[in-house]
């Protein structure tokens, strides 16, 4: 979905190996978000959505621009006060049966794979139960840790999940690196004091304001030593 947000970071290639984050890395940790960033729910948040806003008599056009939002703040703002609580169930729902077409985005299972334990995290706008089925449709090994919807009171774009991530890993937001595909989510990431890694998986280029632009994680080469983590570019074309 669009964005408003500044142009940002080119999305040229770099030579292999070449640090993405000089004078910020090694980090301690990296957050990624999920869809969008570790897999690809495109197919099944459409279909949702769009019976959602059918159900609810909301016009499509007014879901634009959402994209990275808790789907309860979606329905506190296109519903009156008393058809939120059904509305988010029924959304929470509809997503939840629909895991048709999710699979890993690329690069998304080799980066986690070279993270070990305490190195990395998961915030996501998801509920709980739906991260849950997304993740199991996808076939992805994640971090023990996995903040959700279900663990915040404010979702992004409020900083809270990549504060709270950072938290239960033990380190300062500061030293983590946020991977993520929505303006809404960088902004929180930002608002965290974390680096900032976009991936141009839903979002083009000029609306991701990230400290680096990537095509997707396959463009990216994660290293971890004694000192922590470091994300260098892996090469090929943008």
């Amino acid at each position: 979905m669009s964005s408003d947000t500044a142009p940002t970071a080119p999305t040229a290639p770099r030579p292999d190996g070449t640090p993405l984050h000089p004078g910020r890395s090694p980090f301690a940790a990296v957050l990624f978000d999920m869809d969008g960033t570790l897999i690809d729910s495109t197919p099944s948040v459409e279909r949702c959505w769009a019976r959602w806003a059918e159900e609810m008599g909301i016009d499509l056009q007014q879901l634009l621009g959402w994209h990275g939002v808790p789907a309860r703040a979606i329905a506190e703002a296109l519903l009156p006060p008393e058809r939120v609580e059904a509305g988010v169930a029924r959304i929470d729902q509809l997503e939840v049966e629909d895991t048709d077409g999710i699979r890993p985005l690329p690069g998304a299972a080799e980066a986690l794979a070279l993270l070990p334990a305490g190195r990395a995290a998961i915030a996501t706008s998801c509920t709980r139960t739906l991260a849950a089925a997304r993740i199991a449709a996808a076939g992805l090994v994640v971090p023990e840790v996995v903040v959700t919807a279900s663990d915040v009171a404010r979702g992004k774009p409020d900083p809270e999940p990549f504060r709270l991530a950072a938290q239960r890993l033990g380190v300062d937001p500061a030293r983590c690196l946020v991977v993520e595909d929505a303006p809404a989510g960088l902004a929180a990431a930002r608002a965290a004091g974390c680096a900032t890694l976009g991936v141009t998986t839903t979002t083009p280029a000029e609306g991701l304001d990230a400290d680096v632009v990537v095509r997707d994680l396959s463009q990216v080469r994660v290293v971890v030593d004694d000192d922590g983590v470091h994300v260098l570019a892996a090469g090929g074309p943008a």
